[in-house]
């Protein structure tokens, strides 16, 4: 079977105060979603958005409808911003080609259409990154490039966070009903993401970490800001993040992360900061 996924329910704030380390991982790690020839999806209820992945090397690989959507076509109640992080590959939505290069980005906005994924080269394959989540009305698709991103350079080096955000599917440069997406790059000797530290009560948002080193690892924090809690995390994990908890992390070493959001604010100011001083 090409096409696997899992279901996971939202969890409530004042139970996770009690949850343990295995639970945390359960419930809010996506672990492992990249594997050859699949798509692996997680469906969360966390604004129910789907976060995914696919590596096609021996042919294409078509995305069907999981169960839960309940419809026949993937993207026919839903939109979907993806990201490749291999090799060169395709996206072709009923016959229309994308092709996207290392870091490339490609909004597809909903319909009953066709999508698969493609390598261009099995020898290096495409490693296609996906979030999607509810639409409301059919948008147009557009590719993205990290030359067509907003670019924000933010941080210092005395507090080892000097990094460049790639706001790319976002209100400004693209139409979406809710998703935003984003690829923020880490400066060698810089080891701190999002900080200051914060939530948004309008909007939920998933990390995905690469680049990240070899016998090297991510502290990803989350939480509320009175009572924080931490994951360990590897290479192309990803932690699913509720609107109450912060989204923060700091590496054994500089990354890359993919962040997406989905909730009903396209803002991407909105945010509620929490100070480190603050922080519990």
């Amino acid at each position: 079977m090409a096409i696997k996924y899992e279901v996971r329910d939202a969890a409530h704030r004042a139970d996770v105060k009690h949850y343990d380390t295995e639970r945390l991982r359960k419930e809010f790690l996506v672990e492992r979603m990249f594997f050859n020839d699949e798509i692996n999806m997680v469906y969360s209820m966390y604004d129910r958005i789907i976060v995914g992945g696919a590596v096609p090397i021996h042919g294409s690989l078509v995305l069907e409808a999981i169960d839960p959507i309940k419809a026949d076509h993937f993207l026919h109640r839903r939109e979907i911003g993806i990201y490749n992080i291999g090799g060169k590959g395709r996206v072709s939505v009923e016959g229309r080609i994308f092709e996207l290069d290392y870091k490339d980005a490609l909004y597809l906005g909903s319909g009953d259409r066709v999508v698969s994924f493609e390598s261009i080269d099995p020898v290096s394959p495409a490693r296609f990154y996906f979030n999607s989540a509810p639409a409301h009305k059919p948008l147009a698709d557009k590719k993205v490039t990290l030359a067509d991103a907003d670019k924000a350079d933010l941080g210092r080096a005395n507090t080892s966070n000097i990094r460049r955000v790639n706001r790319m599917i976002i209100a400004n440069v693209v139409d979406t009903c809710q998703i935003q997406m984003g690829l923020t790059e880490l400066k060698p000797g810089s080891v701190w993401n999002t900080m200051p530290a914060h939530t948004h009560a309008r909007r939920m948002e998933v990390y995905m970490y690469f680049e990240v080193p070899q016998n090297q690892a991510i502290c990803h924090f989350m939480g509320e800001p009175n009572e924080t809690r931490h994951l360990w995390l590897s290479n192309e994990q990803a932690v699913i993040s509720p609107s109450w908890s912060i989204h923060s992390a700091a590496g054994t070493s500089n990354y890359n992360f993919i962040w997406g959001m989905a909730g009903e604010n396209l803002d991407y100011n909105d945010m509620d900061l929490a100070a480190p001083e603050k922080l519990r």
